[in-house]
């Protein structure tokens, strides 16, 4: 039986701390883990103490090269991709990620899809000698997540509204 809460860890390629946070398990289906934060959850945010004001859901599916959270309002932006390395799960409870900068952002009130952070994403591919490999999946989730994001692919369309719901 996997546990009711999953501990989030996202490290930046260089293994420096940049989110970690504990998340109630939701569900899990087709489009892979569904995760939970309510508000005042005590989170780790670019290494510093945080605590979350605002809930939102994770979904961290199987085997992409992304992550999506969807906020509610008043967050600017109603689905927050990062693009990632695939997930790497510790037993049931604990997930592990390399967050590689990029994101793809759809934008609440106007509908608008952003792709942002790729100053970031080039500073860092030189810094820390980012593969090829893991170069050319960065940039395809990001491709693809900008056409998903705005067309009705789910997650991004209703899939997430009822997991949304349950941290409201």
């Amino acid at each position: 039986m996997p546990s009711d809460v999953v501990r989030v860890i996202y490290r930046k390629y260089d293994g420096s701390a940049h989110r970690d946070y504990p998340a109630r398990r939701l569900a899990e289906d087709d489009l892979g883990v569904w995760l939970g934060v309510p508000v005042g959850t005590k989170s780790i945010y670019h290494g510093r103490p945080s605590v979350e004001q605002i809930p939102f859901v994770l979904l961290v599916p199987r085997q992409a090269w992304w992550t999506a959270m969807f906020n509610p309002p008043p967050r600017t932006s109603e689905v927050y991709c990062d693009i990632a390395s695939p997930a790497r799960w510790e037993s049931d409870d604990t997930v592990h990620l390399y967050d590689l900068d990029l994101d793809v952002v759809r934008r609440r009130t106007t509908g608008v899809v952003e792709l942002r952070d790729e100053d970031e994403f080039a500073e860092h591919r030189a810094r820390f000698g980012y593969p090829e490999e893991l170069v050319a999946e960065a940039e395809a989730a990001a491709r693809w997540l900008l056409t998903a994001l705005g067309d009705g692919t789910e997650p991004f369309a209703t899939a997430y509204r009822k997991w949304l719901s349950l941290v409201l």
